[in-house]
């Protein structure tokens, strides 16, 4: 009975020393405060290119060193590559061809487990490619807001209330005096601690709009590789069948 009683008090003991932590970690939400939302977000979309970024063909880039995209942005059909799995996905039905080893998934239940996983690694590592082009997404909201960090600056809160498969998810972009982001405050679900800066730098450009291929903040780096694209499939290492239904 006295092991039972200190385990549970160890156990509660972290579990009040967990809840502390990210009370004291995280940055309150701020208020909105009065600006055009959407002029905001347009300055960013200038900023990055946004009419560069409509007319771009073809993107292709490694996620972390393990998750592989090639991605006809036109048709909106991806190949998505992870170890000996390759997906190619129509990404407005949610549904294409699977492979394992190469070979052909023809058994329904398996198909469809390869594709739910590749839809949420979609989700999750496009948008870390290029979420600065997602503010305009149906569903999403925009608002301007000060910076979480008390520097009193101005920044654009974007909060997704549909889509992707974290829907209310909600980021707070920091821009810098070209409007170009230089990272934003997380508030999502996935993450205990609100408020977690991100940083988006690095940037390159492809077919002229502006993409960043590295983020960083106190609990991950993120890097993405491999980074290609243009207005013809050639501009990219992937073959025309490895983007076809």
């Amino acid at each position: 009975m006295k092991l039972l009683k200190w385990i549970v008090g160890i156990l509660l003991f972290l579990a009040i020393t967990m809840i502390a932590c990210t009370a004291t970690l995280s940055k309150k939400m701020p208020e909105t405060t009065a600006g055009d939302g959407d002029a905001l977000a347009d300055l960013m979309l200038e900023a990055t290119n946004k009419e560069a970024w409509d007319t771009l063909g073809y993107l292709q880039w490694t996620f972390m060193g393990n998750h592989h995209y090639a991605w006809d942005k036109q048709a909106n059909i991806a190949n998505i590559q992870w170890g000996s799995n390759e997906v190619i996905l129509d990404l407005d039905q949610v549904d294409g061809k699977a492979y394992k080893d190469g070979t052909l998934i023809t058994d329904e239940d398996k198909k469809q487990k390869l594709i739910s996983k590749a839809w949420n690694f979609w989700c999750n590592d496009s948008f870390w490619m290029f979420a600065n082009f997602k503010v305009y997404d149906p569903g999403v909201t925009r608002e301007v807001v000060e910076l979480p960090d008390d520097s009193g600056q101005q920044g654009l809160k974007v909060t997704y209330d549909s889509g992707g498969v974290t829907p209310g998810d909600t980021y707070i972009w920091a821009l810098g005096p070209d409007y170009v982001p230089t990272g934003y405050y997380m508030y999502v679900g996935i993450l205990p601690v609100k408020g977690v800066y991100t940083s988006w730098e690095d940037w390159v450009q492809i077919g002229g709009a502006k993409l960043s291929t590295t983020h960083a903040n106190k609990l991950f780096d993120m890097e993405m590789k491999n980074l290609k694209g243009g207005h013809e499939i050639s501009d990219i290492s992937i073959t025309r069948e490895q983007l076809t239904l």
